[in-house]
This record gives C-alpha cells, structure tokens and sequence, in this order.
C-alpha cells in the first residue's frame, strides 16, 4: 500500500511538470539483439507472471520485440511525436494518461495519451479494423472489459491485425486468437520490472484533459517535421 500510494503521488504530481521519473539518457534500444525467443506455444498464461527470479517473462514469449525508452518525458495538448513503431510501446507522450482499467474505446484515441499509460504499466490492446472481424473484436475486449490496467482501440495502418502493448514491449500477432496475446497480458501488465510507474492511476482524474467517453481522437496524418522525437528531443 505506502509503494502504490508513492505511485499515486508521484503520477499527480507528473500531470504540473514537462517531465517526471528518470534522468537517464540515450536513444531507444534493442533489449538481447539477436537472441530468440524461447517458444511460447501451449503454455499456461499464469506461468509468464512476473517473479523475483524471472523479471522478464517476455523473453520466452516468440515474436515480442522489446526497447529501451526514456520515461517521464512530456509534451503538450498541441504537440506529437513521431512515434517509431505503429503502435508505438513507449517514449515521449502526454502529461496526462487515457483512462485504462478495463476500457473499450470503439474509436480510435490520440497515441500520445495511451503511451502514458503503458508508463503506468497498463496492456494495450489494439486491432487494425479492416482486418478484423466484429466477433474477433467482442473476442479481443472480453480480455479488456473489467481488467484493470487493460486498454483497447482500433488503430488503424498498424502492420497486422492484433497487437499488444506495454511499455519497451509489443507483439503483434494475425489472429486474436493467438495464445500469445493471454501471455503477453500476464507477463507485461503492471509488471514492475518492466513498467516504469507501475500501480500509478489507470483512472481518469480531470475529464477537461481527457473525458474517457470523449477522447481526444487518433491523428493518422504524418507528424510533421516539428514533431517531437520519442526519445523527448
């Protein structure tokens, strides 16, 4: 309770300043380039939560790509970041976070808000809607509805038909019904390994910075040449 009540602080006190948690410095990074993964399949979901001895668990999981980002770092309502990967799992993002305990968005929502509740160390799920059925979308939220620390959206030119995202982490898969997606949620979500302000506020807090039922839309435009990079510069 004092570690998750130092969260909830520290998540209030990110939405006054341009920047919170680590100073640390450096471009995003690959994390064990090289290395395979470890095959996943017909595995339990509830043998990739995390533990003491394995921080980790994605590693045994094919397919998950993981980065290094800087944390804390913000922008305004007014700027984006040119995000470098489609979903984005990480890097510069908004003050203020999308609501993410167990919600559906059916529209898409601005990337910049949903990257700063991977940093709470929220799952977000996501789905290219042209190539996704409306069964295989009922299929994907019932792995969101009432799931705390669990999001959804559409997101639409991402490269395949399902993904999923933590913060450094993602795996993207064709079908929602792919074992994988269980075990990402189970090795990722509020993994405090992993997530940099792990059991910060998933809640919405100020719907005059972002009304969960009215979100600030996705921009699918390119970001322009002004844009902030995701490493914050």
């Amino acid at each position: 309770m004092i570690r998750y009540a130092r969260h909830l602080a520290l998540a209030a006190a990110c939405l006054a300043v341009v920047a919170c948690g680590s100073t640390q410095t450096g471009s995003p990074v690959a994390v064990n380039p090289g290395k395979p993964a470890q095959t996943s399949r017909g595995a339990d979901p509830g043998s990739f939560t995390p533990t003491e001895k394995e921080h980790d668990p994605t590693k045994r999981i094919k397919g998950v790509v993981s980065v290094e980002y800087k944390y804390g770092l913000h922008v305004t309502r007014s700027q984006r970041v040119a995000y470098d990967h489609k979903p984005p799992l990480g890097g510069a993002h908004d003050a203020v976070w999308a609501a993410c305990n167990g919600v559906v968005y059916p529209q898409a929502v601005r990337t910049e808000n949903l990257v700063h509740s991977l940093e709470h160390g929220a799952v977000w799920l996501t789905y290219e809607p042209t190539k996704v059925s409306k069964a295989d979308m009922a299929k994907l939220a019932n792995k969101v509805t009432g799931q705390p620390y669990t999001v959804m959206s559409p997101y639409p030119g991402q490269p395949t038909p399902v993904s999923a995202q933590s913060w450094g982490r993602q795996l993207q898969v064709d079908s929602v019904d792919d074992e994988r997606i269980d075990q990402f949620i189970a090795a990722t979500r509020t993994n405090q390994y992993l997530a940099p302000e792990p059991g910060a506020s998933c809640d919405q807090i100020d719907p005059s910075r972002f009304d969960q039922d009215n979100p600030p839309p996705f921009d699918p435009t390119d970001p322009g040449p002004d844009a902030i990079q995701p490493t914050g510069r």
